[in-house]
């Protein structure tokens, strides 16, 4: 996941420079990034193993997984906002919107192996 998601940043960040140059560049790569290393954090929270595996308790573990990885982009998003004084809005929402869909497809691509009833 995390690896589709470097790459549709870099994708779009690489179509940003090419169009409006290196502010547009950095700020698409800023709003993709805030999703990747929220992801990754998040993805650190979901596999932590409790002593007990019922469902109640991954649900927990999936929900502050989630939460966490909310809160990470938000405050990453708020900082960028704050010290790059060049930011190219629309770069910064086509990296952050490139990298959270391949977060949404990836997570939609399970194993079939996985999701048979056998």
């Amino acid at each position: 996941m995390l690896r589709s998601q470097l790459i549709a940043t870099i994708v779009v960040a690489a179509i940003a420079l090419v169009i409006s140059g290196l502010h547009a560049c950095v700020s698409a790569l800023a709003g993709g990034m805030s999703v990747v290393i929220g992801a990754f954090l998040a993805s650190k929270i979901a596999q932590r193993s409790d002593s007990k595996k019922d469902a109640s308790a991954i649900l927990i573990n999936l929900l502050k997984a989630e939460a966490v990885k909310i809160l990470v982009i938000v405050v990453l998003l708020f900082i960028t906002f704050k010290v790059y004084k060049q930011l190219v809005p629309f770069a910064l929402i086509a990296g952050l919107a490139a990298a959270a869909l391949f977060s949404g497809a990836a997570i939609s691509k399970l194993d079939d192996d996985t999701t048979q009833i056998k």
